[in-house]
């Protein structure tokens, strides 16, 4: 089977096209099972102080639910799932948990976009940057990562390597950082989001990097796959690409999810 698990719409402020206009996209691509994962609205902010580019509003979280499920009825030949990608916000887990348990939800991405109040993968703060030890911005990310899987909140851990975005790296070995990470999220038996998206961006490389990708399969942790689109036209974009390297690493299995239950599927 071949998935795509992590799409966004207009209604996150900087993606375009709507519920219906996705689905019809993934229809004319031949894709059978596929989910939203929207942006959580901010939830550790007031409402009045949030970027209203970043997130779902509150306001707007229902009327997302409800298109996804409309959808569902309009197309019951396909298998759309209802899934959220929620930031995690280490001091915030119980704001989130009450959240989370009150959505009809498929599967929860959770990532780390945020460090303290930095937006680190937003291009207008990636100033920054240089205002860190590349390699100790590194340990500080992956530590949050870390906490996220530890957290019991989330299905999926979303773009594990998301700090690499614009090419910042560091010149020594992060092999053991990755599998430390990998350990963590191996103990909560998580599930890895394996991202195309990365491709678009200045790192020029699936999330996560097959370095990553290959200590994930020594410690048989389960993938699913996402595009990670904020267009129609990028539904689908870079996954026959992600699932040639996760072939040649020896993935057979593609994790789905449906009322926050994992199953196992053949790779497509």
């Amino acid at each position: 089977m071949i998935l795509d698990y992590h799409i966004h719409t207009f209604r996150c402020g900087h993606a375009v096209g709507t519920v219906a206009e996705y689905v019809a996209e993934a229809r004319r691509k031949g894709f059978l099972e596929f989910g939203f994962s929207e942006h959580l609205p901010l939830y550790w902010i007031p409402a009045e102080q949030r970027e209203p580019d970043f997130a779902l509003s509150d306001e707007e979280l229902p009327i997302y639910i409800a298109e996804v499920q409309q959808v569902r009825k309009d197309n019951p030949d396909l298998s759309i799932k209802l899934g959220i990608e929620a930031d995690f916000i280490p001091g915030y887990e119980q704001e989130l948990k009450q959240i989370l348990r009150l959505l009809p939800l498929d599967y929860v991405l959770g990532s780390v976009h945020f460090l303290d109040s930095w937006a680190f993968d937003d291009p207008g703060k990636i100033e920054e940057y240089n205002k860190y030890d590349i390699h100790d911005l590194y340990q500080l990310y992956f530590q949050y990562v870390q906490l996220a899987a530890s957290s019991g909140l989330f299905d999926i851990i979303s773009h594990p390597d998301l700090i690499k975005k614009f090419g910042f790296r560091p010149n020594n070995s992060i092999e053991n950082l990755y599998r430390q990470t990998i350990e963590v999220i191996k103990e909560n038996n998580l599930c890895v989001d394996v991202n195309a998206a990365g491709w678009r961006y200045p790192c020029a490389e699936l999330y996560p990097s097959p370095d990553f990708l290959k200590l994930c399969f020594e410690y048989d942790i389960p993938i699913t796959l996402g595009s990670d689109a904020h267009k129609p036209e990028q539904v689908g974009e870079g996954l026959d690409r992600a699932i040639m390297i996760l072939k040649e690493i020896g993935y057979r299995q593609v994790a789905t999810f449906t009322g926050r239950q994992r199953f196992m599927m053949e790779l497509g």
